[in-house]
């Protein structure tokens, strides 16, 4: 299911800040809808770490998909210009409006884990935003590891709709982040209170937290005043810590 919402700005320096929002209200009454409905057909996945067994061993393989079964549970949907798809071997963003986040989730709730994505901009601004999602709770409520095209990165917070960088007091800059249509590796680790965000192998940031214990994981990708972002994601992975 996806969610909209205004994106948090770069050059904002604050310790914390709030969303933007720029919701049109038609398409809020729209989710709703269509999030009840298909909360229904899925409502199995409400109940806690389904997937996370507590027998699972240190380093297993907890999900994975290379997104080349469109059937297998990525939520996706097509509207004003903006989408999700599964296209070109990996599950495809467009997004077509200023200031929105857009996120996708297979319904697979964890606790403890560590997931990585392969991630690559296609086309549209560097200016841009794209991660990884742990604990989810609802739209209002999860955490989020993100890089953009031109370098920047960090751990936020969304609490209450509210949006926050957790692992320093802004987003932060790194040359370990790939430029341009190069594809950067991500990795997000979410274990016990400690969370950490890892580029291509390397630890850009860690911030301690403890508001969010389980939910579910995801993909997402987002714009800033141009719009016109693609990114792809592909080679999906939870593995136990």
């Amino acid at each position: 299911m996806c969610y909209n919402g205004a994106l948090f700005l770069k050059q904002w320096r604050l310790p914390g800040f709030s969303r933007r929002i720029a919701v049109n209200t038609k398409l809020r009454l729209w989710i709703v809808v269509l999030l009840l409905a298909w909360s229904c057909t899925a409502c199995g996945r409400l109940f806690p770490d389904q997937t996370n067994p507590s027998g699972a061993q240190r380093g297993e393989v907890l999900f994975q998909d290379d997104f080349s079964d469109p059937t297998s549970g990525w939520a996706t949907w097509s509207q004003d210009q903006s989408a999700v798809a599964y296209e070109s071997g990996g599950l495809r963003f467009r997004i077509n409006q200023p200031r929105y986040d857009y996120w996708s989730r297979p319904g697979k709730r964890f606790g403890d884990a560590i997931l990585s994505v392969d991630a690559t901009r296609v086309s549209g601004p560097e200016n841009n935003d794209f991660g990884l999602i742990c604990r989810y709770r609802n739209g209002d409520n999860f955490y989020a590891f993100l890089i953009s095209s031109d370098g920047y990165y960090g751990i936020l917070r969304v609490q209450d709709g509210q949006y926050q960088v957790i692992s320093a007091e802004s987003l932060q800059s790194s040359e370990v982040i790939q430029r341009g249509s190069a594809v950067n590796q991500l990795q997000a680790e979410c274990n016990g209170p400690v969370l950490s965000l890892l580029v291509n192998g390397t630890l850009l940031a860690r911030a301690e937290d403890s508001t969010f214990r389980s939910g579910e994981v995801g993909v997402l990708a987002g714009t800033y005043d141009e719009p016109g972002v693609e990114i792809l994601f592909d080679n999906f992975i939870v593995i136990k810590p």
